[in-house]
């Protein structure tokens, strides 16, 4: 079960795209970046319980890879659109794995480690 209020993402993402603008990266590809990052940060809350995703941000020559970390050890399942179009919720991970170049999920000691990664590209 979830707090009904969400945890403040604010730092990481303005971490995300200060570090993005930085290294002169596109504002269409930083936007993206953000949205992944939202997703993969709600998810973490709403579907682990996690009231402090870990978020772990590198970049490392023009590849970016953004990780939330929760408690749970249960693996997301593979990204899909749900079959009712009017569904309020279900389309996070469908969202994360189309705006990024790569997307996946590793067990951790202790839960898992829910990533993206993206590549700059010319504005």
């Amino acid at each position: 079960m979830c707090a009904l209020i969400p945890p403040d993402w604010t730092p990481a993402r303005v971490e995300l795209c200060s570090l993005l603008s930085s290294a002169g990266w596109p504002a269409s590809t930083i936007s993206d970046a953000e949205l992944a990052l939202h997703e993969l940060f709600v998810n973490a809350w709403r579907h682990a319980g996690s009231l402090a995703p870990l978020v772990i941000v590198s970049l490392r020559d023009q590849r970016l890879r953004v990780s939330v970390c929760d408690d749970s050890p249960v693996l997301p399942a593979e990204p899909r659109i749900p079959s009712d179009p009017l569904s309020l919720s279900g389309r996070g991970l469908h969202l994360v794995r189309s705006l990024t170049h790569r997307f996946g999920a590793d067990l951790r000691k202790q839960g898992k480690a829910v990533w993206f990664e993206l590549e700059m590209t010319a504005a």
